[in-house]
Formats: C-alpha cells, sequence, structure tokens
C-alpha cells in the first residue's frame, strides 16, 4: 500500500473548508469567534451536518463557554492562570512559554458543531471562542465542512 492512498477504495473527494484569521488583543484572551463560523458555515453552503474547527497554532486554543457574561470569560482565564502559571522555574523550554502551550493543550485545538438548517446548532448561551494564550498574535482557524 502507497503512502497517502487506501489499495481497492475509491478516494474521496475533500472536504470543503476555509481559514479565517483572528487577531487577537493580548497575551491572553477568550476571542469570540461564534459570528466568523457562522459565515464561513454560508460560504461552504453548509444547511445540515457538521463543521469541524481547527486552530494551526501550538499556544491557543478553541472552546465552547457562556458568551452572555464576559465575567466567565475572565474567570476562565484567571483559573487557568493559577492552574498553569505563567513562570515556573522548572520550565525548560527556552522561548519562556511553556505555560501557553499547557493551558492550549488542556483547552484543545479543535471543536466540532454541529449545523441545521444552515446554522450552527449551539445553546442559548454557549458561543465559540479562540483561547489565545500567547498573544496579541494573528491566529488562523480552519473550518471544513464535514
Amino acid at each position: 500500500m502507497g503512502r497517502g492512498t487506501c489499495e481497492g477504495k475509491t478516494p474521496i473527494s475533500p472536504m470543503p473548508s476555509i481559514r479565517i484569521t483572528v487577531p487577537t488583543p493580548s497575551h491572553q484572551a477568550l476571542v469570540p469567534v461564534t459570528d466568523k463560523i457562522a459565515q464561513a458555515v454560508g460560504l461552504l453552503g453548509i444547511e445540515e451536518g457538521a463543521v469541524h474547527l481547527f486552530v494551526l497554532h501550538t499556544t491557543c486554543g478553541l472552546l465552547i463557554n457562556e458568551n452572555a457574561d464576559p465575567d466567565v470569560a475572565r474567570d476562565i482565564l484567571r483559573r487557568l492562570e493559577e492552574m498553569v502559571p505563567w513562570r515556573d522555574p522548572k520550565d525548560r523550554h527556552g522561548e519562556g512559554n511553556t505555560a501557553a502551550h499547557v493551558r492550549s493543550s488542556l483547552v484543545g485545538s479543535s471543536l466540532t458543531i454541529p449545523v441545521q438548517g444552515g446554522s450552527l446548532v449551539l445553546g442559548t448561551w454557549q458561543g465559540v471562542f479562540l483561547a489565545e494564550f500567547d498573544g496579541p498574535r494573528t491566529r488562523q482557524v480552519v473550518v471544513t465542512a464535514v
């Protein structure tokens, strides 16, 4: 069997995807991206199915959480800071951002969200956020129809 092929199977066409750009405002932040993801769903023409999100970086992540009260986002960032302090003399990584790598590992780099009737299926208080842990930077998220 050759690399990247599966003998006896017909190759499937790639799933359509879009990259969105997310500028982050500060060293750490939860940046709302629900509207950008919803726009991508429209551009991809998804009516029914799901959308998969993947962030192309190792010091940020993606999460779904409450979007009505901004104190929730602040509390999440504060709790992550308490769990994984920025400075630890035992860290060996030369760039000094080990905490950002650990936090992004805890949060995760991908999400899958159902789509019905061309809209994201999210709860009343749910929103999608890019979690920045080593900014400010410009981040890329791949949005793929599945």
